[in-house]
């Protein structure tokens, strides 16, 4: 299979600098799939799995958390906020802060978008760092 090359940069770092065969991730309008010579595209990510295809299979998982993706031809470039590989995550801090924003959600007089927000990361933290519980 035909690859391209994939980068991430994250907040703090150059997560992922590497030729991938297909990647999938969440973006704001749901998720989308890129191979090479996928069409001119530049599109707002969500809080999702990335999920890092080589060789016809999944190669690897890692969460990221908001940003941009910049789709060309043979160039995929995302800029996100945050990622993290599944070794990287901490699951019952995830489970912790997963609970604490469920407990905010039910209070009254409260910033429901930020409790909604950090629901979804310590969602996709503990999905992606918990691959066995899937």
């Amino acid at each position: 299979m035909a690859t391209f090359k994939l980068q991430i940069i994250a907040a703090e770092r150059v997560f992922f600098d590497e030729d991938v065969e297909k990647i999938v991730f969440r973006g704001s309008e749901g998720d989308l799939a890129v191979l090479q010579n996928h069409t001119p595209l530049m599109t707002t990510l969500s809080v999702g799995e990335l999920k890092i295809f080589t060789q016809g299979k999944t190669s690897r998982n890692a969460t990221l958390i908001n940003g941009f993706a910049k789709i060309e031809p043979n160039k995929t470039v995302i800029l996100t906020d945050a990622a993290e590989w599944p070794d990287e995550i901490d699951v019952e801090r995830a489970k912790a802060a997963k609970e604490r924003a469920e407990n905010r959600l039910k209070q009254v007089n409260i910033n429901n978008a930020r409790a909604v927000a950090s629901l979804k990361r310590a969602i996709v933290r503990i999905s992606v760092g918990s691959p066995n519980d899937k």
